[in-house]
């Protein structure tokens, strides 16, 4: 062969070489540095100042924007007296439970004037997430979005938007909150509801004095827009809906889903949900309100108030003179009423997954446990030498399968890695609810929870079926369950009591949503079905945070598989220690 020939076939090679690097690096992540310093900074809302937490001061908190396949470094310093932790709420967090951030369940907590950094990568995921606090009530006040762009090149499965925006909601109080669960802790009450909801941190102008409290969507005539819905309140779910313009939902909860047209979206506290906003062909000659406010059937007092954002049209040029200041009319969104549960149920259903050869909905076709919680209200006794707030003299309590979960004072995933367990957590958390009553008939007489720190234990690889059922106990009342390390896939729902022999005939297994928070109906229940795939300890509870703090929560355990890579590597140097 010739010099000619062979440096030929050099050159090919390298080239080939090259091109094969730049397609790895093209589907190979980056990895993305962030610092998020804790610190406090007054803030003016509805005419009162207040000193609240914050990244970096700022509030809403930074956004991180990543692509799948990236690796996302977060080094938080923490500049304030409370512990903290913070959690990055959807992400799966494959081998790196780590850094998923519940207090006292995968980490003890920041303390004052300590570092962690928050490792992780994303795998398999692209949509719209984000970040919270997850110790006490500071989620309040210390959230952010989290965007995950899809890998370079790969399309979105939906019309491409001209812009993307953020949407996240949150509830405003005018008093401290950690004084407020606190109080109610300690009291057995109910704790105070919040003053407003807010859109990217602005009541907006239906309450008093926030007319210039108001964010601004600027939109240009007959482009398309993304509005990345995110519900970062603490205890309401919400209806959203912008006035004379119709919604395209596309995702939830980070996966995508068919698209179907809406006037109104619910959202629950803790999901996330992308539509696409077509802004009219021509100018409107009018401004339209964006608005949110509860979704709400519990029994407790609910802040029935109502936010708003407003949309508007960039004017053409022949229209902004000076001269002509016209007011254009401000047109209002119809939202459902406050307890409208027909339009929750019928909405959810819509929920589904694209399940085609490039999204497939892999739904566990074979079932190696099954499991039935019972979730909802209850209460405990008072303390001798106390006077309680709750009904006749006791503390207001809550619960899955009748277990009102105790938080540990150290963290179950280190206790579970050392195998150092033995009075921190027992593993005989009830597959079953341990008494069987008329669920969501009338009570039973005894209303008293038990209290444990115990979890579910799985072996690596199992897959689980569990069905979440509402009790009336003190009332029925939707809850959103939100399960850390896994998406689930909804399998089906219903009012009533669930029935073993008839309802799984109905479940979903072709194209059910999959996610990673789904709303319990009020007064019903919801299947899911979800592969143990993720070895460390996963936290499952109520995103509503009273209803956490009042100890709708438990833990699974999934056990390390025999491969390298289903096992948990070693805490990171850095964890902090309790």
């Amino acid at each position: 062969m010739g010099s000619c020939a062979l440096k030929a076939l050099f050159f090919l090679a390298s080239a080939f070489l090259v091109l094969t690097e730049v397609a790895l690096a093209k589907h190979a992540g980056i990895t993305r540095h962030y610092t998020f310093d804790i610190k406090l900074k007054n803030v003016t809302r509805l005419c009162q100042t207040k000193s609240i937490l914050t990244v970096n001061g700022k509030f809403p908190g930074p956004r991180i924007v990543a692509r799948e396949g990236d690796t996302v470094l977060v080094k938080v310093a923490n500049h304030v007296k409370n512990n903290v932790t913070l959690h990055w709420h959807g992400v799966r967090q494959l081998r790196s439970g780590w850094a998923d951030g519940p207090a006292y369940i995968t980490q003890c907590p920041i303390q004052t004037g300590q570092t962690y950094v928050y490792n992780f990568t994303i795998t398999g995921q692209r949509g719209t997430l984000f970040w919270h606090a997850h110790i006490s009530w500071l989620r309040a006040t210390l959230y952010g979005p989290i965007v995950i762009l899809p890998k370079r090149g790969v399309p979105y499965p939906f019309p491409s938007p001209n812009e993307e925006v953020p949407i996240i909601f949150g509830e405003w109080w005018k008093a401290d909150t950690e004084t407020i669960i606190n109080q109610a802790l300690q009291n057995g009450g109910a704790p105070n509801i919040s003053d407003a909801f807010t859109i990217n941190g602005l009541p907006g102008p239906l309450y008093n004095c926030s007319a210039k409290d108001t964010f601004k969507l600027k939109v240009k005539p007959g482009k398309t827009y993304l509005l990345r819905l995110i519900n970062a309140a603490l205890n309401d779910e919400l209806f959203f809906s912008i006035a004379n313009h119709t919604l395209t939902v596309v995702s939830a909860d980070a996966v995508y889903v068919k698209p179907f047209k809406t006037d109104t979206v619910l959202i629950t506290p803790g999901q996330t949900t992308s539509v696409l906003l077509k802004a009219k062909p021509h100018f409107p000659n009018a401004t339209f309100l964006m608005s949110a406010r509860p979704y709400a059937t519990g029994p407790g007092a609910v802040d029935n108030s109502t936010t708003a954002a407003i949309l508007e049209y960039h004017q053409p040029s022949s229209i902004s003179n000076p001269k002509r200041n016209i007011k254009l009319a401000l047109l209002k969104p119809t939202l459902p009423k406050l307890n409208d549960t027909s339009f929750a149920a019928s909405f959810s259903k819509k929920l589904r997954s694209l399940a085609n050869a490039k999204f497939p909905a892999n739904v566990p076709k074979k079932v190696d446990r099954r499991l039935f919680f019972t979730v909802g209200l209850g209460l405990n006794p008072c303390p001798q030498n106390q006077t309680c707030q709750g009904p006749n003299n006791t503390k207001r309590a809550a619960s899955i399968n009748n277990v009102s979960f105790v938080q540990p004072n150290t963290a179950l995933l280190q206790a579970h890695f050392s195998g150092q367990s033995k009075g921190v957590y027992t593993t005989d958390f009830p597959a079953n609810p341990l008494v069987k009553f008329n669920y969501t008939g009338t009570p039973p007489s005894d209303i008293f929870v038990n209290s444990g720190t115990k979890v579910v234990v799985l072996p690596f690889n199992t897959s689980v079926e569990l069905v979440m059922q509402d009790t009336s106990i003190i009332g029925a009342e939707s809850h959103p369950l939100h399960l850390h390390g896994f998406n689930f896939f909804v399998l089906g729902q219903g009012f009533g009591n669930y029935n073993s022999s008839t309802d799984p005939s109905k479940f979903n297994l072709v194209d059910p949503v999959e996610r990673n928070t789904v709303g319990v109906p009020s007064g019903g229940w919801v299947a899911i079905r979800f592969l143990a795939d993720n070895p460390g300890v996963w936290f499952m509870h109520c995103h509503l945070e009273v209803h956490t703090s009042w100890g709708l929560k438990m833990a699974w355990i999934v056990m390390d598989g025999k491969g390298r890579r289903q096992k948990l590597p070693p805490p990171p140097s850095d964890l902090p220690k309790c």
